[in-house]
């Protein structure tokens, strides 16, 4: 952190995990102006398209193609609120777990997805840092 100071604390209550309800999960290339709750089964997912793998859906006018990739094994994905109250420097920041998922779809801007996109590579790290940091045999 610039300036000498600390990074940030943040901590999450992961009590009670099992019984968390699922989400289904997208990631879009937008910036949208907000963040409170969104219609996304009722109005979102209806439209996509299903086309051997690969989904398609249109996001006001532009196409946009996607596909779901599943958490690596091991791990769970987790959709976080955090308390409304701001926070300075250094201040303990309360986060809440809301649900767990585990796939999520990530949709390209009119490109189709391929195992190059970050996303896809991202959710094969764990797999690679087990490899790196296993033992290695005589």
């Amino acid at each position: 952190m610039a300036g000498g100071g600390s990074a940030p604390v943040i901590r999450v209550d992961v009590r009670a995990l099992r019984e968390l309800p699922r989400d289904r999960v997208h990631l879009l290339p937008v910036s949208i102006e907000s963040d409170g709750q969104a219609s996304v089964d009722q109005y979102f997912t209806p439209a996509i398209h299903d086309c051997g793998g690969e989904m398609e859906v249109s996001f006001r006018g532009r196409a946009l193609r996607g596909r779901e990739l599943p958490v690596p094994d091991g791990f769970v994905g987790l959709v976080l609120k955090e308390d409304q109250r701001p926070c300075s420097d250094g201040e303990e920041r309360a986060l809440r777990v809301k649900s767990a998922f585990d796939s999520l779809t990530y949709w390209n801007l009119e490109s189709r997805p391929t195992m190059d996109d970050r996303v896809a590579m991202a959710m094969g790290w764990p797999l690679l840092a087990q490899a790196i940091h296993a033992a290695v045999g005589e």
